[in-house]
């Protein structure tokens, strides 16, 4: 990462009601967007349909997407400005991450890498009967 570009996080939220292809078109003009503009982005986390906590332009759904990207500080003027034009994107947030933040993700992810894979559990194969023989003599009388 050079001196020039810091590394961001943006997260929009797009109209739930559109159907997948249209969706994928939307994020990939986000994506062409950053990458014209001088970015590079490192991941794209698509959150999916959620529910929102409140109507906004009278939709109660919304499909989250989170990106991640290395740009010039010049890179969000233009992407806020195709965001707000985009009609299809109900809601969006742009951040710069810390370089902290940054080193602790990478932390947690080696720690995660590093731990033993967890033990499968055992198959329980010894059953008990679900009603003893006293019971089954009472269901059968009745």
């Amino acid at each position: 990462m050079d001196k020039a570009s810091r590394l961001y996080e943006t997260t929009f939220i797009v109209n739930a009601s559109l159907d997948d292809p249209q969706v994928e078109s939307v994020i990939g003009r986000v994506q062409d967007t950053i990458t014209k503009n001088g970015g590079t982005v490192a991941a794209v986390n698509k959150w999916g349909r959620k529910r929102l906590s409140y109507p906004i332009n009278k939709k109660t759904n919304g499909f989250y997407v989170n990106v991640e990207f290395e740009a010039p500080g010049t890179l969000l003027a233009p992407l806020e400005r195709s965001f707000q034009l985009d009609e299809l994107i109900l809601r969006h947030l742009t951040i710069v991450l810390d370089r902290r933040a940054i080193k602790a993700r990478e932390a947690a992810e080696a720690r995660a890498a590093a731990a033993p894979p967890a033990e499968p559990a055992t198959p329980v194969t010894t059953r008990e009967p679900l009603f003893k023989e006293q019971d089954d003599e009472k269901i059968s009388s009745l």
